[in-house]
């Protein structure tokens, strides 16, 4: 890595509304914004390898903290030159904290002011997992964006609880800040995010994105979104919760999501993304479309000789029919999967560089508007 490059710089080149085009540099590359980070778990973009995610366009992966940790082990990773070597990506890499995964374990879990106790899925064993210990295990890892330890409630929880638990995330968001700075070497090269939480709620939204600017963090991610409240719900609170956050710095939606959620959020005012979804749909025979999403597993293709998608360039679209893609996937061949989640994730990446031009362009209202008229009329 080039000494001379920034830790990280995050510019905004142009605005268009509330939707900003921008990138991040960082030792390991420069991050394109707005960026959907395609989702590598178990240190894999599933169905996917690694020359063809960058192909795709994608400028930045997500690795799962709670999975790695499990297996094959951070201790294990560091020991094989970290997670960037072990899995031949050298660009950057944004590790989650874990507390996601960990809050879904409710009957596995017992959660203290320290931290969350938990019996891992795979085989049963204890783990704690504190904001300490996350930071160590995303340094281990060698992450370049960290991402601070937080606790995700669901929406419909009582208000008090969301309350309590938004203060508690916002105390761990304080020693996630302290644990990645007593890692000197390695806070020297990377970055860390804090994450807004309260739910549905402006007014705890508000407190926690106070608490976050007072400690002071190089990103700051919108949290507790996409588990459930449904669209409208969620472009509600982003009508809002981004304009609490520093404009200086970039804003990242987790855990979002469908086409038409990234166009709605980047309208708001999010630079970031990550989701599963065009890897998952991709396994499961559904492709993404600028005429909306197609069900490969459908009848009516099995003998279209035309491609998944007329407007798409990716490899998928430019060699094999939907016909084909229909054998696979019925057939249950690997190559199906394979050739999907290819499509998907060069598809997303393909909306998000179609936003940025538009955004730089000055025209993203009128390209936002004829999106969604095509993709949510012609559904196939």
């Amino acid at each position: 890595m080039a000494s001379d490059k920034p830790r990280f710089r995050f510019t905004v080149s142009a605005t268009d509304g509330k939707a900003r085009a921008g990138q991040i540099e960082m030792r390991r590359g420069t991050i394109r914004t707005p960026a959907f980070m395609p989702v590598g778990t178990a240190a894999t973009v599933k169905a996917m390898k690694v020359e063809d995610v960058r192909a795709s366009g994608a400028d930045i992966i997500l690795g799962n903290t709670y999975h790695l940790m499990l297996r094959p082990g951070a201790e294990r990773i560091a020991r094989l030159g970290g997670l960037h070597e072990f899995m031949r990506w050298n660009r950057p890499i944004l590790t989650d904290s874990g507390g996601y995964q960990v809050m879904s374990l409710s009957d596995l879990r017992k959660l203290t002011e320290k931290g969350v106790e938990f019996r891992s899925h795979i085989d049963g064993s204890k783990h704690m997992l504190t904001p300490e210990r996350s930071m160590e295990i995303q340094r281990l890892l060698g992450s370049d964006i960290v991402m601070a330890f937080d606790e995700c409630p669901r929406a419909d929880r009582p208000m008090k609880e969301i309350a309590e638990s938004m203060e508690l995330s916002m105390r761990w968001a304080k020693r996630s800040r302290d644990g990645f700075a007593s890692g000197q070497e390695h806070a020297s090269r990377s970055a860390l995010f804090g994450i807004q939480q309260g739910a549905l709620n402006q007014e705890l939204r508000g407190q926690s994105a106070a608490a976050l600017r007072e400690i002071g963090f190089d990103g700051y991610a919108i949290g507790g979104l996409a588990v459930g409240e449904g669209q409208e719900a969620m472009f509600g609170v982003l009508d809002y919760a981004p304009d609490m956050l520093p404009e200086d710095a970039p804003r990242y939606l987790m855990g979002v999501g469908k086409p038409d959620d990234l166009v709605g959020a980047v309208e708001r005012g999010v630079d970031m993304f990550d989701c599963v979804l065009p890897t998952r749909s991709g396994r499961n025979g559904q492709g993404f479309t600028w005429s909306g999403p197609v069900n490969l597993r459908n009848a009516r293709h099995k003998e279209d000789t035309g491609p998944l998608d007329e407007k798409c360039h990716c490899p998928t679209c430019t060699n094999y029919s939907r016909a084909y893609l229909h054998h696979l996937h019925k057939s249950g061949e690997i190559l199906g999967a394979m050739l999907l989640t290819e499509h998907n994730i060069s598809f997303y990446q393909h909306l998000m560089q179609t936003m940025r031009d538009a955004i730089s362009a000055g025209n993203f209202a009128d390209f936002a508007k004829g999106f969604r008229l095509n993709y949510l009329a012609n559904k196939a």
